[in-house]
């Protein structure tokens, strides 16, 4: 490798790093805030990220107008504006998650269909969890950790060093952080009577994936849901984790899906983003519609996000 080469990625690397801290030490100084004042602090910072962030605001307003076309204009910038704030909410959630007060979210927090999960338990081949990207995602694995159930977490490493050493470490402190990777890690884990949650509501490419609708858009979801099931025999059920419309606290939701696995990975791919799909529309501001959910398309040249302006 070029010396010019060498010393370009040594000083990309410590630009990597030091974002990350300063990621990690803000997140830090946040979970001091009391709770009113962090939704509040979240709220606000929301509006100013709208603002600023316009290739994300042009995401959540492409994603907003597919998937919500009943809503007038209007309806659908009001949506956008509340997903912003809600999103915030969440950066300040995690930090809450990481370092906050277990005891204080604890009695904040509701669990519904819990009775489902002891059920789902009893048949000794573990729980698929399926999981979506709120944006209580941090906080909702916090938040599940009060069923008492152990269980893993799945996920994507983070491109930043120092952002995935912390994520590993602060999700640790709930749940056992997996790579998705590691497949049979998770299988063997099941097999031990865990949980497993598993979120594969994004856009991964085409790969391993089947277009199937997600709010009525076509959208390239991964197969590897049903294989999990199938492997183990393992029941599923859906994970939803929500703030309160009047901010009290949380809600936790389990939901069963009949019927699931069919026995056709296109039809349980119908079903994983159905599932999902039901679970947003309860809350659909509190959704991460800032992620190009449908980049990848059947025709592999229309691109929805680069006709408004957003590469």
């Amino acid at each position: 490798m070029a010396k010019g080469n060498r010393s370009k990625r040594r000083g990309q690397s410590r630009t990597e790093k030091l974002q990350g801290w300063l990621v990690v030490g803000l997140l830090r100084l946040l979970a001091f805030l009391p709770f009113k004042a962090g939704l509040a602090f979240g709220r606000g910072l929301g509006s100013l990220i709208y603002r600023l962030a316009s290739r994300r605001r042009k995401i959540a307003e492409v994603n907003i107008s597919l998937c919500f076309p009943e809503l007038s204009p209007c309806e659908q910038n009001q949506l956008v504006k509340n997903v912003f704030k809600a999103n915030a909410v969440g950066f300040i959630e995690t930090a809450w998650a990481y370092w906050g007060d277990e005891q204080a979210f604890r009695n904040r927090t509701t669990i519904i269909g819990q009775d489902l999960l002891q059920q789902a338990l009893e048949k000794g081949k573990g729980v698929i969890l399926l999981g979506a990207h709120f944006s209580t995602l941090d906080l909702g694995g916090l938040l599940f950790s009060f069923a008492g159930v152990p269980f893993d977490c799945v996920y994507r490493p983070h491109n930043n060093p120092v952002m995935d050493h912390w994520i590993c470490k602060k999700r640790s402190r709930f749940t056992k952080v997996v790579d998705r990777k590691k497949f049979r890690e998770l299988m063997r884990d099941l097999r031990q009577n865990r949980g497993v949650w598993y979120a594969p509501d994004q856009d991964f490419g085409s790969k391993g994936a089947v277009f199937v609708p997600f709010f009525g858009q076509q959208a390239a979801t991964i197969v590897a849901t049903s294989k999990m099931v199938r492997l183990n025999d393992s029941p599923i059920l859906m994970l939803a984790h929500y703030r309160n419309a009047d901010n009290s606290g949380y809600t936790v939701e389990l939901t069963e899906m009949p019927d699931f696995p069919t026995g056709d990975e296109t039809r349980d791919a119908e079903l994983v983003n159905l599932a999902i799909e039901n679970a947003v529309r309860k809350a659909p501001e509190q959704y991460m519609w800032i992620h190009k959910r449908f980049k990848t398309q059947p025709d592999g040249r229309h691109k929805l996000y680069q006709v408004a302006g957003v590469k």
